[in-house]
C-alpha cells in the first residue's frame, strides 16, 4: 500500500491507495495531528469514503429488477485498492473501476474519482462517480472524517462544544441494533439544542450511536474549544450527515460525516430505487460533490 503526500507551509497530508482514504491532517509548525490515527483500540479507520451505499441495508441486502443484493456495510469502496490518477503541488486524484466482484453486489458499471486538494489551512475532498453503464445507476455516497477530540489531549472531551450554522435547534434520529434508522416522531429527546448554534459535547451523547440529522438543517459543523475557540470545521452541501464516536468507550475523536445518502429505515419496504436519499444517474452521466475542513 503506497502513502501519498500534499504538504504546504501550513498542512501536511497523507493519503492512503486503499480506499484513497485520508489518514492524517498534521500542522507542520506544531505538529499537531488533527485526524484520528486508525488505532484499532477504538477504530480502526481515519475517513473512509462510503460509496455506493451508506450505513446498513434493512435484511443485509436490496432490490434491484427482480433480484436480490447483498452489499456490504457502508458499501465497498473503503476497502478496495484506488490507482493514482494524477497529482500536482496543490491536488491529488485517485481513481476505482468496478470489478467482476463489485457487479456481484452492485450491478451497474462505474468510475469513482476521489481528489483532496490543499489550500492554506483548508482541505477539498471532492467526488466525481461516472455511470459507465447503459441503464440508471443508483447509489449513495458519502465521507466518514474522524477528528480528534480532545485536541492535543488537553482537556476532556465533554468539555468541547459542537458549534453550527443553524440557530435552530436540530432535530436528529437514531439507529436502532439492525444499524437501521428508527423512524418516530420528533420528541424531545431527538433534539439537539443550541444557544447561538453551540452545543456542548455530552459524554453520552452516542451512548445509542449515530445521530443523523436530515433536511438540510445545517450546512457547517465545527468543533470547539473548551474556551469556545472552534479549531475544526466541516462545510458542505449535503443535505443530511451524521455524527458519531464508538458508544461506551470514551474514544478520542468525533466523526463529522457529510452523507449523499443514508442507512435503510426499520420500516423500509422498498427497492434500490425507492431508497431514501438515494441519488440516480443516467449513462454516461456524472455526480459530482465535496465537502471542505478548515483547520482554525
Amino acid at each position: 500500500m503506497s502513502i501519498h503526500t500534499l504538504q504546504n507551509n501550513s498542512l501536511k497530508l497523507q493519503i492512503n491507495e486503499q480506499g484513497a482514504e485520508l489518514t492524517s491532517i498534521t500542522d507542520t509548525n506544531t505538529a499537531t495531528e488533527y485526524l484520528w490515527n486508525g488505532d484499532p483500540t477504538y477504530w480502526n479507520r481515519s475517513s473512509p469514503i462510503l460509496f455506493p451505499g451508506v450505513g446498513s441495508l434493512k435484511n443485509q441486502s436490496f432490490t434491484y429488477e427482480g433480484q436480490k443484493y447483498s452489499l456490504p456495510h457502508h458499501g465497498f469502496a473503503r476497502n478496495m485498492m484506488f490507482t493514482l490518477k494524477e497529482k500536482t503541488d496543490n491536488q491529488i486524484w485517485f481513481s476505482l473501476e468496478a470489478t467482476e466482484e463489485t457487479l456481484k453486489v452492485f450491478p451497474f458499471r462505474f468510475v469513482l474519482e476521489l481528489g483532496y486538494q490543499l489550500q492554506d489551512r483548508n482541505i477539498k475532498v471532492m467526488w466525481k462517480v461516472i455511470n459507465q453503464d447503459t441503464s440508471t445507476m443508483y447509489f449513495s455516497i458519502g465521507g466518514h472524517p474522524a477528528f480528534v477530540c480532545p485536541l492535543n489531549q488537553v482537556g476532556k472531551q465533554n468539555d468541547y462544544y459542537f458549534l453550527f450554522d443553524s440557530q435552530e435547534p436540530l432535530h436528529y434520529m437514531l439507529i436502532d441494533q439492525n444499524a437501521l434508522e428508527v423512524k418516530k416522531p420528533w420528541a424531545e429527546q431527538y433534539i439537539l439544542n443550541t444557544n447561538q448554534g453551540l452545543c456542548p459535547i455530552d459524554s453520552h451523547m452516542f451512548d445509542l450511536d449515530a445521530l443523523i440529522i436530515e433536511d438540510d438543517q445545517c450546512h457547517s459543523v465545527a468543533l470547539v474549544t473548551p474556551e469556545k475557540k472552534p479549531y475544526l470545521t466541516v462545510k458542505f452541501d449535503a443535505p443530511l450527515f451524521g455524527l458519531w464516536s464508538p458508544a461506551g468507550k470514551n474514544a478520542p475523536f468525533i466523526c463529522i460525516e457529510p452523507w449523499y445518502g443514508r442507512c435503510d429505515s426499520s420500516d423500509f419496504e422498498g427497492t434500490l430505487e425507492e431508497r431514501e436519499w438515494g441519488n440516480s444517474l443516467e449513462a454516461d452521466e456524472q455526480f459530482n460533490a465535496s465537502y471542505t475542513i478548515e483547520i482554525a
